[in-house]
């Protein structure tokens, strides 16, 4: 959900008359919205009533949200340097945010000593798609609202890399974990006699 209003609040921040010359925010973020509305579609195919309807209040105050943002940016904000100054503040705020998700799962493994549930390879992506927009920001043309936000990321990022590393190794395993001690079972005869092998 974080994720789903993030995306639409950086399409918006990319549109010409918000934050001219800003394709690449308007198509990766389109990219990532659609995908969002895909996972949280297949949530609400296969989830309960009552996580169903909680999703769907969440979407219908955020849209809300999302609208109210909209209409008021461009009916009381006349030029584009305006515009994105208050979009680009949300979309900072929402994009740490968006980055900050995983805190909880973080706080999980540092009390439980084990990285099970905080995936490497999403934490991986997570700094390296900070550290990858940060670098555009700057080589592109300097954005100080890409900049703050995706450097928030990718520290948020690398501290989970931290986390992934100090406590991989005392993480049990899954097949650890699975295994059972092997029964041997003797062959036997109808009259419950153990059978003597040939």
């Amino acid at each position: 959900m974080a994720t789903l209003l993030n995306c639409a609040m950086w399409v918006f921040y990319g549109l010409p008359f918000v934050t001219p010359h800003s394709t690449l925010v308007i198509t990766i973020n389109g990219f990532g919205l659609c995908i969002e509305l895909a996972y949280i579609t297949a949530y609400l195919r296969f989830a309960n009533n009552k996580k169903r309807m909680r999703v769907i209040k969440w979407l219908a105050g955020e849209l809300c949200f999302f609208v109210l943002v909209v209409g008021l940016t461009l009916g009381f904000r006349h030029t584009p340097h305006d515009r994105s100054l208050v979009v680009g503040i949300l979309c900072v705020v929402f994009n740490i945010l968006m980055y900050a998700m995983p805190l909880d799962i973080m706080r999980m493994v540092i009390k439980t000593k084990s990285v099970e549930y905080m995936p490497f390879l999403l934490s991986l992506a997570g700094f390296l798609n900070g550290c990858i927009w940060v670098t555009y920001a700057q080589l592109y043309r300097f954005d100080l609202y890409i900049t703050i936000s995706n450097s928030a990321g990718a520290f948020l990022g690398a501290i989970q890399l931290i986390l992934y590393g100090c406590y991989y190794s005392s993480t049990p395993k899954r097949n650890d974990r699975n295994k059972t001690p092997a029964e041997v079972q003797l062959p036997t005869t109808t009259d419950g006699r153990i059978r003597p092998s040939v």
